[in-house]
């Protein structure tokens, strides 16, 4: 995939410091060879577009609450009314926070290694007690979508398509199994934050971070990007779809700047009686481990409620050059 010349360069936008252009394009979507959500690989064609070259940290995060005021989902104490069935004593404003078991347990079970603590929220990622103090350049968490959504309109901005993310994501190399290519740890390097070890309860840190790293610890992509994979993953604007759909028949018909599934088909099917939509996440996190979820991929994705929040979601921005929707 060619890269834009300075001349194929639109003008700046006002909004565009920290941001890259990604030059508009068609790529392979997906994949065939792992999670059966990423198939089947489906050509797709964006048009170019900025995005920020790291995900939103805690010092752009505050900035945004400063001038706004805003209090963000996990700081707000939940109405019974909207979770109907819930126990009276869980409706309290909190957060999802990762604390990892002193023992291996079953990788099924995810209420082994997640704790929804009371007081935890972007001010303080692991609960009570902890801060940001000295994480100014590590990404915002504990961001539901609609705090997503309200920084990027401040800055803005808009959240990123699934199909614009990945494109961004790989970073010119087409097909490849990474944003850097086909091997994971090239020459044994480490070239994003994820978990090295057995997942839950062993974490090795080899990548020299147990939990979130600075948003440019690691190398950038082709397109100058960092962290499009590991250390959180992000939230795009497209509502989930169990599956992508079927390639084109011809060229002509290839999808262009697509938005992904529906709001109604993207409820939780093992959960009927819970009503909201999920949307898209990508790029995986620093707990992604060989052995539990192989998601540290830009064809990766995951359903995510819009509600929820935990202390492994960020998110990024983006400014399309032709304003398409």
């Amino acid at each position: 995939m060619s890269r834009a010349t300075v001349l194929d360069r639109p003008a700046v936008p006002q909004a565009s410091a920290g941001m890259a252009f990604v030059p508009g394009g068609t790529f392979r979507m997906g994949s065939d060879r792992h999670y059966p959500e990423e198939a089947p690989v489906h050509r797709v064609a964006v048009d170019g577009f900025w995005i920020d070259t790291t995900p939103v940290t805690n010092a752009q995060f505050r900035a945004f609450v400063r001038a706004t005021g805003h209090v963000t989902a996990a700081e707000r104490r939940p109405s019974a009314d909207a979770y109907p069935g819930a126990l009276p004593h869980m409706l309290e404003a909190g957060s999802l926070v990762f604390r990892p078991p002193r023992r291996p347990v079953d990788p099924r079970d995810s209420g082994a290694w997640w704790r929804f603590r009371f007081g935890a929220h972007w001010r303080r990622p692991l609960g009570p007690g902890s801060s940001i103090a000295g994480l100014d350049d590590h990404p915002a968490v504990h961001v539901a979508y609609a705090d997503a959504e309200a920084y990027a309109a401040w800055a803005g901005k808009d959240l990123p398509t699934e199909a614009e993310w990945e494109y961004a994501a790989r970073g010119g190399l087409d097909g490849a199994e990474f944003a850097w290519g086909d091997a994971l740890t090239p020459g044994g390097r480490h070239m994003a934050n994820t978990w090295q070890g057995t997942f839950p309860h062993r974490n090795l840190a080899e990548d020299g971070y147990e939990r979130t790293s600075p948003v440019t610890a690691f190398p950038a992509n082709g397109y100058g990007l960092h962290d499009m994979i590991g250390n959180v993953w992000e939230w795009t604007a497209d509502f989930y779809s169990a599956r992508h759909p079927a390639d084109a028949p011809k060229p002509c018909c290839v999808p262009h700047n697509p938005r992904g599934g529906r709001e109604d088909a993207s409820y939780d099917p093992d959960q009927p009686a819970i009503r909201i939509p999920r949307r898209v996440l990508k790029g995986g996190s620093h707990l992604c481990a060989p052995n539990a979820c192989r998601r540290y991929r830009p064809a990766a994705r995951h359903p995510h409620p819009v509600d929820t929040s935990t202390s492994h979601i960020g998110f990024r921005c983006v400014i399309r050059e032709c304003g398409h929707p």
